[in-house]
């Protein structure tokens, strides 16, 4: 059997944590801050959980992240 591709760009973009969530950044943070309420600013820079709904797709992009 052939070895799975591994998503790179996933892969960098999200960490594991040791219970076995995946954590992602917040977006929209890169540009038109200045129109964003600091509340709003500060509230983005918190990293979220993935939604569970979303993991079976992340399961076949990092096939070996759950070895």
């Amino acid at each position: 059997m052939n070895k799975l591709k591994t998503s790179k760009s996933i892969n960098k973009r999200f960490k594991m944590t040791s219970s076995g969530k995946l954590l992602k950044h917040k977006a929209s943070r890169s540009h038109l801050l200045q129109k964003k309420t600091s509340k709003r600013k500060r509230q983005l820079r918190k990293v979220a959980l993935v939604d569970t709904k979303d993991i079976l797709n992340f399961k076949q992009k990092l096939p070996y992240l759950w070895n």
